[in-house]
């Protein structure tokens, strides 16, 4: 059974990427081209993880992080920053500084998709 999942992400380009990746592999998929709403729809939906892009053209994605854990009906979203910032220091400062659960590089390859859905399902049990 696939897991319900959240994409937001400016650039259309990844979000059909990473959209058609995941429901390829069974799941549900809604996407967002900003944060505009985000928190609303967390606090509604279900979600197994929302994949965050950082850079985003409105608020980036750290800021947008903060405001999601700071609220109790979404605090505990498990969310996944997916950007082209993947050196070890800004992966480590998205996990450890701005709270995200997980890290996922762009481009997006399958096997490293598949690598974070593996701890997501671990966590969603």
């Amino acid at each position: 059974m696939g897991h319900r999942f959240l994409i937001v992400d400016d650039s259309a380009t990844e979000r059909t990427l990473l959209s058609a990746m995941l429901k390829e592999l069974g799941h549900d998929v809604d996407i967002c081209e900003s944060t505009d709403g985000v928190i609303d729809k967390v606090a509604s939906g279900s979600y197994a993880a929302m994949f965050l892009d950082i850079v985003l053209p409105e608020q980036d994605g750290y800021k947008f992080l903060r405001q999601l854990r700071s609220n109790p009906k979404t605090s505990n979203q498990y969310v996944v920053f997916s950007s082209t910032k993947r050196t070890k220091l800004e992966i480590d400062y998205g996990i450890k500084r701005a709270g995200a659960d997980d890290y996922l590089p762009k481009p997006v390859s399958r096997d490293n998709l598949l690598e974070v859905l593996q701890r997501v399902k671990q966590k969603v049990k």
